[in-house]
């Protein structure tokens, strides 16, 4: 398990919880209730495995590679960190549209980009998000497990996206941070991590914001492709 994958998908909804208790208690005004798609739509997927073209990094390593697999999920494995540009498209090919964020380690993405998907709203509460009882934090662990972008994209075979649980009209969205400097007995730490969710979008332009916690000793994998 990639506990940077949950705990930032916990993250961005303890910050929407708490957003939405400051709407809550705001004058009232005309607002625009946002409309929601019920269920989870099923992109086809091909019988058979094909591998997305890559793109080249000199003579040999590819950059990235797109598997899809005979179950229709896709792998995206990542040996390089450029054009994420060109990671969309091919998962557009696939019949994924996608959001592809490349960051250095100690930034991410300022919460609120895009809202959540239906699939992703709790009962949780905001004290239940920020509880230190085991029992609580087992709980919000298997909520968490169960939400939709939890079944949509897994941290496993590099990131793993499953197009059968992501709905009509649905974004993938994906950031992915790197740590330039190998993790060593001296400089420890996570050389990898990522998170993604899903939404309906509009998606905004990613406003890159400071992450302190992202170099505290993680259980995050290695990179992928690795």
């Amino acid at each position: 398990m990639n506990d940077t994958f949950e705990d930032r998908l916990l993250a961005e909804l303890k910050a929407e919880i708490a957003a939405r208790e400051v709407r809550a208690h705001a004058p009232r005004r005309r607002s625009v209730r946002t409309r929601f798609l019920a269920g989870a739509g099923i992109v086809a997927a091909a019988t058979a495995a094909a591998v997305a073209v890559p793109l080249v990094v000199g003579q040999q390593t590819p950059a990235y590679a797109l598997t899809q697999h005979a179950d229709g999920s896709i792998s995206l494995q990542i040996n390089e960190f450029r054009d994420p540009d060109r990671v969309e498209r091919d998962l557009a090919r696939l019949g994924v549209r996608a959001d592809i964020s490349y960051l250095p380690l100690g930034k991410r993405c300022a919460d609120g980009r895009a809202p959540f998907v239906a699939g992703d709203r709790t009962s949780l509460t905001k004290e239940e998000l920020e509880s230190q009882d085991p029992a609580v934090q087992a709980r919000v662990r298997r909520v968490t497990e169960n939400l939709a972008s939890s079944k949509a994209i897994q941290p496993k075979n590099g990131i793993t996206i499953r197009p059968k649980f992501i709905g009509p009209g649905q974004i993938v969205m994906i950031e992915v941070v790197e740590n330039a400097r190998k993790p060593s007995m001296e400089h420890p730490g996570v050389a990898f991590q990522f998170s993604g969710r899903l939404t309906e979008g509009p998606v905004k332009p990613c406003r890159v914001v400071d992450d302190p916690s992202a170099f505290d000793i993680g259980t995050a994998t290695p990179p992928p492709g690795s």
